[in-house]
């Protein structure tokens, strides 16, 4: 039997769920969400575990670490909803805690798909590791995020950036526009009808392999100190 692929179908669920948005009509579509949904994203992760080793090593895909959960956490948002109207995974680094690290990431949702990945929330001392690390490597990470491919479909590198250089940095380094983000960012939308299309597999990697150069150059300093905490060190160099 052929993996199940999203169709018209899971459009459909994600629209209807974002006009019912609760826990009791969730309940009683429970088996569309799984077929339509659930399912389509499962076999489309494990299918990436065959295709990411290519372009991008150090990745995982898996269901269980890569799949986010439909429910919302509420506990401190206004929105109560407690379903997300979009299906989601993210793709992390193997030696990395899932959000502490560089990924790539990928939803749909009724309205749109999104494709992209960085590094999205960083603590403050893995900040320091990756702005002294961009610091060092700045015209490294320019020629990344310069390539035709990935300004063509992700424009330019992006996130919430200081007002000034950070302590520690020249206000004048060459490197300060880089310097200032406190996220780093890349994305690009599709129309939802890209996820029902025949080639979405193949565009999608296409796109997460014009993102992997960007996902290895982030992930260097902070895997290779995952590395050194652990007492091992990486099989091969750094991804470039």
């Amino acid at each position: 039997m052929p993996a199940p692929r999203f169709t018209q179908k899971t459009l459909t669920f994600l629209r209807r769920l974002a006009r019912h948005n609760d826990r009791e009509w969730f309940r009683e579509h429970r088996d569309e969400y799984e077929e339509h949904v659930r399912g389509p994203m499962i076999a489309l992760i494990e299918q990436l575990a065959a295709d990411l080793p290519a372009i991008a090593p150090d990745l995982v895909a898996n269901p269980k670490t890569s799949m986010y959960r439909i429910y919302r956490d509420t506990r401190f948002s206004a929105n109560k909803a407690p379903f997300k109207t979009h299906v989601a995974a993210i793709f992390p680094h193997r030696a990395l805690p899932k959000h502490e690290g560089a990924g790539l990431y990928v939803h749909v949702a009724a309205d749109q798909v999104f494709i992209g990945g960085g590094l999205y929330r960083p603590q403050p001392r893995h900040l320091h590791r990756l702005r002294e690390h961009v610091a060092a490597h700045c015209e490294r990470l320019r020629s990344l995020v310069a390539a035709p491919a990935f300004r063509r479909n992700f424009g330019a590198l992006s996130g919430e950036r200081l007002k000034r250089v950070p302590r520690g940095f020249a206000a004048d380094h060459p490197a300060g526009d880089l310097l200032r983000l406190k996220q780093f960012l890349a994305g690009c939308e599709r129309p939802p009808t890209f996820a029902i299309g025949p080639r979405f597999r193949p565009s999608l990697l296409r796109l997460f392999t014009h993102l992997a150069p960007l996902i290895g150059f982030l992930n260097e300093p902070l895997a290779t100190r995952a590395f050194q905490l652990e007492g091992t060190l990486p099989s091969g160099p750094p991804s470039k």
